[in-house]
């Protein structure tokens, strides 16, 4: 049998929710599967795997944020609500790259797209961005980049 896109993967993760009566990770599921039909939906197309990871970081951005702001106004209960969220998307995330894995593949990319200066972040981010989605905080790998262009 074929290996199940992650699309299908939060499908399949749903019904198990729902066979479990995990109301919780049942709702937290919903989100990740509403986002990604609405993206389907507004764009006309069927998204792949690096599509769903796009949305997938998307929301884990948004749950951080707003954990943030949910300690500062001192509700526990719904940081506690979106750290699950956060815990069910992380679930079907890829495992995060180490340093040693981002070095390698920044000095890969500053070779292939022959980026000599900061001016060239653009064509160096555009490469690896498709490699390290869901896998890497882009923001630091964009710093990362920036010292190793400026060296």
């Amino acid at each position: 049998m074929a290996e199940l896109t992650l699309k299908q993967q939060i499908q399949e993760a749903m019904k198990a929710a729902m066979r479990a009566q995990d109301k919780e990770k049942l709702n937290a599921v919903r989100l990740m599967l509403a986002d990604i039909k609405r993206v389907e939906v507004d764009e006309r197309i069927e998204v792949d795997d690096a599509r769903v990871l796009s949305i997938l970081d998307k929301m884990l951005k948004q749950r951080r944020d707003s954990i943030t702001q949910f300690k500062a106004a001192k509700r526990q209960d719904l940081v506690q609500k979106e750290e699950f969220e956060v815990a069910v998307i992380q679930s079907f995330m890829p495992l995060p790259l180490t340093q040693d894995d981002l070095a390698k593949l920044v000095t890969e990319a500053l070779s292939e797209t022959g980026a000599g200066s900061v001016r060239d972040m653009g064509k160096v981010m555009a490469w690896l961005k498709p490699k390290v989605q869901g896998r890497t905080d882009l923001g630091a790998l964009g710093a990362i980049i920036k010292s190793r262009l400026s060296e």
